[in-house]
């Protein structure tokens, strides 16, 4: 994500990342109420995403089989270590769950709801925080990544993000104030109080950027040069939110993360997880 942000700010490219939550008036209104002080002060932000109820499907034998006609497999693998075909390797949701090829769903899936954290409370992005994570494991045919997982993002000046599996939160973003909160996910909205989905707009209010169709939105972005709703900087700080939760449950305790440096303050250990090894000509 870091190396498709930086290639945006280079190019001038227009880039619009695939959160398409931006788009549901819900989020949008959501991150309003939050972002203009209609629930206080926020104290707390509470993300949670799908992730333990995804099991593999394949129970077929683990060893090398032959490769489908059609199916480049070295091209599929890309920079992932090499590996003998296998359709468990291929199938949805295993390959997802399978971490040579994907976070899993601490960041795939969760991507999603952390960016409508930081739409409506962006200090979630700029300021330092420790992290505490904890998280069980798969291990169920190629399957090793994050299965379920808990983690709390402290910040100085009293802010906290709880993130989890939906297992232990409701599904979605929840923004929490000295006067009320207000939830969102794909299915709805919800506040306490609850005349606060009836409020509107006062002057002088911060308006998000308003996108009632995802795709619209980024041809609009192609034709008027302006940026998008989901541009590439949201999509990286949104991905490595979760990033950071998963190596902070790998190295088993709480991270220290400068938002400025884009690196865990003082562990080595830590900022040598933030990247993978290519495997040859594959190169970033």
């Amino acid at each position: 994500s870091r190396a498709i942000r930086d290639a945006a700010r280079r190019y001038g490219t227009i880039f619009q990342t695939g959160l398409q939550q931006r788009s549901d008036w819900r989020f949008r209104f959501a991150c309003e109420l939050a972002i203009n002080g209609y629930l206080g002060r926020i104290h707390t932000v509470q993300v949670a995403a799908p992730g333990p109820h995804y099991k593999p499907v394949y129970k077929g034998p683990l060893d090398a089989q032959p490769v489908p006609p059609g199916l480049d497999w070295d091209m599929w693998l890309g920079p992932a270590p090499h590996a003998a075909y296998n359709p468990g390797r291929v199938a949805w949701p295993d390959w997802y769950l399978i971490w040579d090829y994907c976070a899993g769903f601490i960041v795939n899936w969760g991507v999603h709801h952390l960016d409508i954290a930081l739409w409506g409370c962006p200090l979630l992005g700029q300021e330092p925080f420790e992290v505490q994570c904890t998280a069980a494991y798969r291990d169920e045919g190629f399957t090793d990544n994050v299965d379920g997982w808990h983690a709390t993002f402290r910040y100085a000046g009293g802010l906290k993000m709880v993130y989890s599996d939906e297992g232990r939160q409701k599904i979605g973003c929840r923004f929490i104030g000295d006067e009320g909160w207000v939830h969102a996910d794909r299915s709805g909205i919800w506040a306490e109080p609850e005349s606060l989905l009836k409020a509107r707009p006062a002057p002088g209010d911060v308006r998000l950027h308003e996108s009632a169709h995802h795709q619209a939105d980024f041809l609009a972005a192609v034709r008027s040069g302006c940026a998008p709703v989901a541009d590439a900087d949201a999509g990286h700080k949104a991905s490595y939110l979760g990033m950071v939760a998963d190596i902070a449950a790998r190295v088993g305790r709480p991270l220290r993360w400068d938002p400025e440096r884009e690196r865990f303050a003082g562990d080595a250990e830590a900022d040598r997880m933030l990247g993978r090894p290519e495997r040859s000509p594959w190169r970033l």
